[in-house]
Formats: C-alpha cells, sequence, structure tokens
C-alpha cells in the first residue's frame, strides 16, 4: 500500500485507492488514445497518398487531434477507472472490511473526487482553449495537402509532377531536402522541346525576382534535347539552373470560421454580444454550454462508477462495465445533438444541453444513493436479473426451433 514520495502524506487507504483508480484509469486512456490514434492514422495514410504529401504531415496531423481525442477519453477512462477500483473492492469482500470500521462511501471516495477535480481542470484546458487551435491547425495542414502546397514535396525514389511540365525524382535527399543526389528531371519547354536532364548533385536555392519561383541547381550533369530528329543533342555541364514555378496556393482562412475554433475569451464576447447576428450568437452560445456540460459532468463521475461498479451479493456479472460505457456515449451522442439543435436557434442551449444533464445528473444520483443507503438496492442487480430472464427467453426460442427443424428432418 506504499505510493510515491508525493503520497507520502496521504492516509495508507487513500494510497491504495488512488493505486486501484489510477493503473486501470491509464490503461483505458492509453488504450482508447491508441484506438483512436490508429483509426485515424489509416485514414490520413490513405489521403495523403492520395494527395501526394509527404508521409510525415500524417503525425503532425495526428498530434494536432490528441487534445481532441484526450478530450474524449479523460472522461471515460475516469469513469472505468473508478468503477473497475470498486468493482475489486466489492468482489474480493475488501468493501464490506470498510465498511465494518466505519469507512462509509463518502469517506471512500475521497481521493476518486481528488482525482475528477484535477482532470475536470485538464479538460478545460483542453476543450476551452488547446483543442480549438489545434483543430484549426489540423484543418490548415489539410489545407495545404488538398491545395497542393504540401503535395509538391519531393519524395526520394518516386517521380514528383511539379508545374505540370516537369517529372523529378532524386535518389537520396540530405540536410532536411536541402542537398539532393542522384537526380533525373524531365521538361518540357515552352517550344514544346523535352528536355531530360540528370546530375550527380543538386540544391534548392530562393530568388529574389520573383517568390513563386525558386531555383533547382545542378551540378555535374548532363541534358539531352529531343530535337525532333533522329539524333538528339546532349549536353554536359558542371552546372545549370533549373527554374521551378511553384504552384499557387491560396492563404488559409483565419481561424475561427466555425465555432469548435473560438477559445472561451472569443466565445463568451461573441455569444454574448448585441452587434453580432443572431445566428452566430446562437451557435457560440451552444457551443460554450456544450464544452461546459462536458466537463460539469465529469464531477458526477465517481457516483456514477460506484452505483455501476459495486456489483449485487454473490454477483460476479460485469454488466456494469459494458452499461457505464453505453450510457457515457449515449449522453456524449445526445449533447452533440443538442448543441447542433441549439445552434440552429430552434431550442435554448440551456433547455437543449442543461435539461439532459439534470435528468442524467438524477438518474446518477438516485442508483448512488439506492447502492449507499438501501441494503441490497443497487439497480445493476435490477437489470442483472432482467437480462438473466431475457436471455432464458431468447434460449428458448431456440430450443424450439432447433426442436423444430430435428422434427422435420428426422419425417
Amino acid at each position: 500500500m506504499t505510493g510515491g514520495p508525493l503520497l507520502k502524506f496521504l492516509p495508507s487507504i487513500d494510497r491504495y485507492i488512488f493505486r486501484l483508480v489510477t493503473v486501470p484509469m491509464l490503461a483505458v486512456f492509453a488504450i482508447a488514445a491508441s484506438l483512436l490514434v490508429l483509426d485515424k492514422m489509416l485514414r490520413l495514410f490513405d489521403f495523403v497518398a492520395v494527395e501526394g504529401g509527404p508521409v510525415g504531415v500524417v503525425f503532425k496531423m495526428l498530434i494536432a487531434l490528441v487534445p481532441e481525442y484526450a478530450s474524449l477519453a479523460i472522461p471515460l477512462g475516469l469513469l472505468l477507472g473508478i468503477l473497475l477500483a470498486f468493482r475489486k473492492l466489492a468482489t474480493t469482500s475488501e468493501l464490506d472490511v470498510f465498511h465494518a470500521v466505519g469507512l462509509g462511501y463518502g469517506r471512500l471516495l475521497r481521493v476518486p473526487f481528488a482525482i475528477t477535480a484535477v482532470l475536470m481542470m485538464v479538460n478545460v484546458a483542453l476543450v476551452f482553449f488547446i483543442q480549438p487551435v489545434s483543430r484549426y491547425y489540423y484543418e490548415q495542414m489539410e489545407y495545404e495537402l488538398r491545395s497542393g502546397a504540401l503535395g509538391a514535396s519531393i519524395k526520394v525514389g518516386e517521380f514528383t509532377t511539379l508545374a505540370d511540365r516537369m517529372a523529378l525524382r532524386i535518389e537520396e535527399s540530405e540536410d532536411d531536402g536541402r542537398r539532393l543526389k542522384g537526380i533525373f528531371a524531365r521538361v518540357a519547354n515552352d517550344r514544346g522541346q523535352v528536355l531530360s536532364i540528370s546530375a550527380k548533385e543538386g540544391a534548392f536555392l530562393a530568388t529574389t525576382d520573383s517568390p513563386d519561383t525558386i531555383i533547382l541547381r545542378l551540378t555535374d550533369g548532363t541534358i539531352v534535347q529531343d530535337t525532333g530528329s533522329q539524333t538528339p543533342r546532349v549536353l554536359t555541364f558542371t552546372r545549370h539552373d533549373l527554374p521551378i514555378d511553384l504552384p499557387a496556393v491560396e492563404e488559409f482562412r483565419a481561424r475561427g470560421d466555425a465555432e469548435r475554433e473560438y477559445i472561451l475569451p472569443e466565445l463568451l464576447r461573441i455569444g454574448w454580444s448585441d452587434e453580432r447576428p443572431e445566428a452566430q450568437r446562437d451557435a457560440s452560445q451552444a457551443s460554450f454550454n456544450f464544452r461546459l456540460v462536458e466537463v460539469v459532468m465529469m464531477a458526477l463521475m465517481p457516483l456514477l462508477a460506484v452505483a455501476l461498479g459495486v456489483p449485487p451479493k454473490r454477483s460476479s456479472s460485469a454488466l456494469g462495465v459494458f452499461l457505464s460505457i453505453v450510457l457515457v456515449v449515449a449522453y456524449h451522442k445526445v449533447n452533440q445533438y443538442g448543441e447542433d439543435v441549439a445552434a440552429l436557434g430552434r431550442v435554448d442551449p440551456i433547455l437543449a444541453l442543461w435539461g439532459p444533464f439534470f435528468l442524467f445528473a438524477a438518474l446518477i444520483v438516485w442508483m448512488y444513493w439506492r447502492v449507499a443507503y438501501v441494503p441490497g438496492g443497487q439497480a445493476i442487480g435490477a437489470l442483472e436479473i432482467w437480462f438473466d430472464k431475457l436471455a432464458k427467453r431468447v434460449g428458448r426460442v431456440f430450443r424450439r426451433r432447433r426442436l423444430k427443424i430435428d422434427l422435420a428432418a428426422a419425417e
């Protein structure tokens, strides 16, 4: 029951519960984040391959999505961490020992509520400040890929088309692309002639004359000019400058095209400003209330975890774990729908987002009260009985059908 140096000031029981909660909580964080990142990473690799951008941009885009994924994984990890901790205490009868020595749920939940407070502050920073900015940078990188700003990057060992009249291939790239080796280029000039250029080395240089043009300076190579006759013209050079027109790319929009890109001060300024259009005020108020209610709901996670994590006596069913995930995901989807409806101005954001919150909160408090103060009153127990009866009925139906099939086959 020992903890780290920072936990020495805590009583041993609090250190024990802290360890029981944090181990599964961190595991859920890692699993949830890995699944979300892996799913998105595969899509981004396909997207980058189609758009022709460098593979490295995939990881930059994933980093920009980490705050969004973290804000989703933190509440789920918190809930399951506390739930699995109290489920272990209940199934090993440790919970009965704690109650016997006068330690009720209120005392045992002291550490889980402290962890919840810390994670709520982390989530406030994520959803109100970090996530809006990181989401904007993700959209910016996606735009640059689609527009060709990143798609024009040179890929080693592959032909890259530049400015629709040049195909370029390099064998090696050093010093972050500043030094190129084994260069082959096929260029069509203004007169329709085709030049095949090979060079030992090369480097990109900026020009002061035109910001839309860069120079590829080649050294030690040959130029084969197709003149249309049977014998092409072959030239050798020690240095040759090849101008390359950069693709014309419009500058990406400013941050704030969507309400989810606004940070907290911007949401408050826009949402309650009489000078803004009503549609913009509604959308900002909906986004503010959506983010706030998602964070506030975390305060009830310890109560929900106890309500679903402590099974009835002589029960080892994991129904509470499954049901907790369903409830959290369903509540998140209800909030998303409420935000969409409120953003359109059809329903007041307070009603659309805080109405479901108070209903869900009332359900959580009632279930917790049943566990904490009513002997054998776990709501999960009634659900286990109902699921058991349902499973038996389904089993009887399948057995009857199997019997009919067997009788028909015997005839």
